[in-house]
């Protein structure tokens, strides 16, 4: 089989490995159909890696279910399935509280697409073991489009999480989007969604500003911080200014939700966040505990996650596409399209 590995700075190809295989009762072997880039593998593509290369790259996708152990019980081959993009075993404490991302029966940051927590593959691969099928695949709704949600390994089920428990308390409220990619775009679509009162969405990019409009979204290509303007702020952009801006744009206890990864370091104006009594979360993500509930709003068709597609491609492409830059593109097998 073969498995895109990230070689060095905006290069990637495929190398082949030993086909993986069911190892035990309660795993699973998939074969992803409709794949799709992380906003961070940009940032990986760009160099930017925790770790150095050569790694087998991806973690969102929905894929075909292919083997399963004979103790594996919520599904079978051939199910349409959301493939989670961190290890975890559903069964220990950390599991039961919702901190899928820091399960304690793997390594810490164990994960599909870098190599941190040990070695689980990427799932731009033919094929991709999962370890606790029950506790980690979710079958995907009938009807739902595979294409459309590609993404909800990861960014799309963060993106309701960073706005959707906010706006259950706050209904009705003003939100602020500070963004660079994929997660922002899903957000102002959620958000709009969720009955959001004023939505304001900052991003250089034209297109994305011009379909976050059509999200009903005001849109900017930077702004200063706005004092005590929104109830919610959403930053992912991966800088720290951004973050700021977005702390400081808060009403009094506001909610700031941080989904950009900082791997470089900067200073926040803590003296200022703390006087305004500023809620901050910057969260390497519990993804698994919300996919079917960001399912279920997909399915209910009041969202168009697809509209964020920035391209579909054929499965065969994937090295030379990703290198071109696209913000979203999902590469599909099956005659998907």
């Amino acid at each position: 089989m073969r498995e895109l590995t990230y070689v060095e700075r905006w290069r990637a190809e495929w190398r082949e490995v030993p086909d993986v295989r069911v190892q035990g009762r309660g795993e699973a072997v998939v074969a992803p159909v409709a794949a799709t880039t992380c906003d961070v593998d940009t940032q990986i593509l760009a160099g930017h890696a925790p770790v150095p290369g050569p790694f087998a790259l991806g973690h969102e996708c929905v894929a075909r279910v292919e083997d399963v152990g004979d103790a594996v019980t919520t599904v079978r081959p051939g199910d349409l399935v959301v493939v989670p993009w961190s290890i975890s075993c559903g069964e220990c404490d950390r599991c039961r509280a919702g901190l899928t991302a820091h399960c304690t029966t793997v390594p810490y940051m164990a994960m599909y697409g870098a190599p941190i927590g040990g070695d689980w593959g990427g799932l731009f691969s033919d094929l991709v073991r999962v370890p606790y099928a029950d506790a980690m695949l979710v079958p995907v709704p009938d009807g739902l489009d595979p294409v459309a949600m590609a993404s909800a390994s990861d960014n799309w089920s963060l993106a309701y999480r960073l706005v959707a428990p906010h706006l259950a308390r706050r209904p009705g409220g003003s939100v602020l989007v500070v963004a660079r990619g994929s997660i922002g775009l899903y957000v102002c679509d959620i958000a709009r969604a969720l009955g959001a009162g004023d939505v304001l969405y900052v991003d250089p990019d034209a297109e994305h500003r011009a379909l976050a409009e059509r999200y009903g979204a005001r849109t900017a290509e930077s702004i200063e911080p706005i004092a005590q303007g929104f109830d919610i702020a959403v930053e992912a952009t991966g800088r720290v200014q951004e973050l700021a801006t977005a702390a400081l744009s808060l009403t009094p206890e506001g909610v700031c939700e941080s989904a950009g990864n900082h791997f470089r370091p900067g200073e926040l104006p803590l003296f200022a966040m703390y006087l305004n009594s500023v809620n901050l979360r910057i969260a390497r993500d519990n993804v698994r505990p919300n996919i079917p509930d960001a399912l279920e709003l997909a399915q209910r068709g009041d969202v168009t996650p697809r509209d964020v597609v920035s391209g579909v491609f054929d499965w065969e492409e994937i090295p030379e596409r990703l290198v071109e830059r696209h913000s979203k593109p999902v590469f599909v097998r099956d005659g998907l399209r």
